[in-house]
């Protein structure tokens, strides 16, 4: 799997579903370079495309359960490296990122 590819399939299991228009956007590429990436998603069996049952001419991108089940194994795999090496670290330093976590939540909410 390319970072493209998986990128891309994080915006469809997180944000989707969506059309290609808006994967693009989101990925910050041109639609046809979405619609590829789409279509190799496709081909590895991790999204699919459905007609919008609000639009039938719309076309989204859902992820399969193949797709979520890969993005969501990741995440388990990194979430208990990251809870491993946090283990490591004494009080201090937990203190240390305790703080710095309640900075980047204050920063990421304040207007």
């Amino acid at each position: 799997m390319t970072g493209a590819r998986l990128s891309a399939l994080s915006v469809v299991v997180f944000g989707g579903p969506l059309t290609v228009g808006q994967l693009a956007a989101a990925e910050q590429v041109r639609s046809p370079t979405a619609s590829k990436l789409v279509t190799e998603l496709e081909g590895l069996g991790l999204v699919t495309r459905i007609s919008s049952p609000a639009d039938r001419r719309v076309t989204e991108v859902h992820a399969t359960a193949r797709g979520r089940w890969m993005l969501q194994a990741g995440r388990r795999r990194r979430v208990a490296n990251l809870a491993v090496r946090l283990g490591t670290l004494g009080p201090d330093d937990l203190a240390v990122l305790d703080r710095a976590a309640e900075i980047l939540e204050t920063v990421l909410t304040d207007p």
